[in-house]
């Protein structure tokens, strides 16, 4: 009995620490996707509207080549010049935000009202 509470304990703890690193990284995403849209020059409601593009982007597939393969071709497209090393310093910059709206100092907690 002890033995399987201490395994759902564990199996809890395991899946609440999956859904927080998946709102990380969607909110990550997202205020990658605001950020940029804000060097594209795009109007609020453009802004939101990108923003939620970038997050679908980066759930095709596993990684973040294909979030950021997307933020640079934008970027390009939009006549903003914007190197490699720099998106990768804006999305690192991004998931410490992002953790830090979801996450409190012990792992996988959350802070309430987030």
């Amino acid at each position: 009995m002890i033995f399987e509470d201490r395994e759902r304990g564990e199996e809890e703890r395991f899946r609440l620490a999956a859904q927080t690193r998946f709102r990380v990284v969607v909110h990550r995403d997202r205020l990658m996707g605001l950020w940029a849209a804000e060097r594209m020059g795009l109007s609020p409601a453009q802004a939101e509207d990108y923003a939620d593009k970038v997050v679908i982007a980066d759930l095709e597939k596993p990684g973040d080549e294909d979030l950021l393969h997307k933020v640079s071709c934008d970027l390009a497209a939009a006549g903003v010049d914007c190197a490699d090393t720099e998106l990768l310093r804006v999305l690192t910059a991004k998931e410490a935000e992002a953790r830090l709206a979801f996450t409190d100092a012990s792992p996988g907690a959350t802070r309430s009202g987030a």
